[in-house]
């Protein structure tokens, strides 16, 4: 088989990104290498040290250790430091979609395809429950309900029938929906104006100690070598063998792993239409000492579905009461040059940079004396999809070549057990069918092509 190459890869994160709150308390595996030099060969290379691509070394390490093969080896490339990309970045929270968009997949796919993403995700929070006690991870998790808070008439009567609809078509995790109309709802959510919320089961987390307490679990394992600050520029493939070049080195491997999320298509070009780098913000606010504010109990989506009140913002609280809050998307949707096909973190979207001062007193009952400020504020960049699903399996004619990326800023409850299934079909050599996995997340040359035929941006820009 003649040699293939990649392109030179232009689609790599800038070297020195605004500090998240998140990476304010460093682990010492941050910018681990596990030899000074890359090994000159892998059975697999996961490229990417975020989520997906620790998760993913995780349970195919834990799955050779099942079979008692202590040969093949996992080799872990990150071109920054560990948890530096979009999960270092995101807003700690553990928020499974089990009705916001379900509805829209149930009228695109049909009942059982819809129900199935949303059993998938709600999985999630009881996956993660479980992982944490048995590896004693502390990453602050705390499971509570998530309030979903509309501020505007037309937002709120559509929520409405989207609970009601799923109420009526059966669907079982609807019952675990609780709807609130606009006589209680500013009560019940402490937000000024709300005109209905709905609420559910979700979690908050601090996802950077999610990661590394992950890593620092595999991390002394012989078949694993991880190296940070090593950005893969381009991949050549002969035959069943992938040679995969940086500025440091290159190695051979077997299989190769793309956990690139938004980064994808600086190596798979033909995921540029598919997977679109989208820069976001989310910010730390915290009240100065001496002064108290409310402690909030959930964790919100606040004023999503209205383009004039809210902004649309996701928000979490901590276990000290600071806040993390982040979004604001309709301040800036309509500068696609501010965050569409962006890769830079190293700036703040100008638009959106100012929004969350005085937040927390514009928004919530009881916080207008608080003194709220923002102590830190981020840009994260996020890899959405064309059609909402991640692609997730094996890369279309590129045997050896696997994809797990394209989560739509909505990762924490997606990757967890889309990484240990895609595990198992790397170990195995099962189908993407044989998994456990929605079938809307399979990557394929169906879903590439109708993104490059299809009207620009797709679910990003609608």
């Amino acid at each position: 088989m003649p040699s293939t190459s990649s392109a030179t890869n232009t689609m790599l994160p800038p070297a020195n990104p605004i500090t998240p709150f998140w990476r304010t308390e460093l682990d010492q595996l941050d910018d681990v290498r596990t030899t000074p030099d890359l090994p000159p060969q892998s059975d697999i290379v996961i490229i990417g040290a975020g989520y997906s691509g620790v998760t993913l070394a995780y349970y195919l390490l834990k799955q050779l250790s099942d079979q008692g093969d202590k040969t093949t080896t996992v080799t872990l490339l990150e071109a920054r430091q560990i948890c530096s990309g979009a999960t270092g970045r995101n807003g700690g929270h553990l928020r499974p979609d089990i009705y916001g968009h379900i509805p829209t997949y149930i009228t695109r796919y049909g009942l059982d395809a819809g129900v199935e993403i949303a059993d998938f995700e709600y999985a999630h929070i009881q996956a993660l429950k479980d992982l944490l006690r048995e590896e004693n991870i502390d990453c602050d998790l705390n499971i509570t309900r998530n309030m979903n808070v509309y501020l505007d008439d037309v937002s709120a009567e559509n929520a409405r029938k989207a609970y009601e609809m799923l109420l009526a078509r059966g669907v079982e995790l609807a019952k675990d929906l609780h709807y609130t109309s606009q006589r209680d709802a500013e009560g019940i959510s402490g937000i000024k104006g709300a005109k209905a919320c709905i609420s559910y089961t979700s979690g908050t987390l601090w996802p950077y100690k999610f990661i590394l307490g992950l890593l620092n679990k595999i991390i002394h394992s012989t078949q694993l070598n991880v190296q940070t600050h090593t950005p893969v520029t381009s991949i050549t493939t002969e035959g069943e063998t992938h040679t995969i070049h940086t500025p440091r080195g290159s190695l051979r491997a077997g299989k190769i792993v793309y956990a690139t999320n938004a980064y994808t298509a600086g190596l798979l070009p033909e995921y540029s239409a598919n997977i679109v780098p989208c820069r976001g913000i989310c910010c730390h606010i915290t009240v100065p000492e001496g002064k108290t504010a409310p402690f909030l109990p959930y964790s919100y989506a606040i004023g999503y579905g209205s383009e004039v009140v809210g902004g649309g913002s996701y928000l979490i609280t901590r276990p000290d009461g600071s806040i993390i809050v982040g979004g604001a998307q309709y301040t800036f949707k309509r500068d696609l040059a501010q965050w569409y096909g962006m890769v830079d973190d190293t700036t703040l979207i100008e638009s959106a940079k100012n929004y969350y001062d005085g937040y927390m007193q514009r928004t919530f009952r009881g916080w207008e004396e608080s003194g709220a400020y923002v102590k830190e504020i981020w840009s994260g960049i996020m890899g959405y999809s064309y059609d909402s699903h991640p692609h997730i399996g094996q890369v279309p004619n590129k045997p050896g070549q696997y994809i797990c990326a394209g989560f739509n800023g909505h990762g924490m409850p997606v990757i967890l057990l889309s990484a240990r299934e895609l595990a198992g079909m790397i170990q195995t050599g099962k189908s993407f069918e044989e998994t456990r996995m929605p079938r809307m997340f399979k990557t394929s040359e169906e879903r590439i092509e109708k993104a490059r035929t299809g009207p620009k941006g797709g679910d990003i820009l609608s």
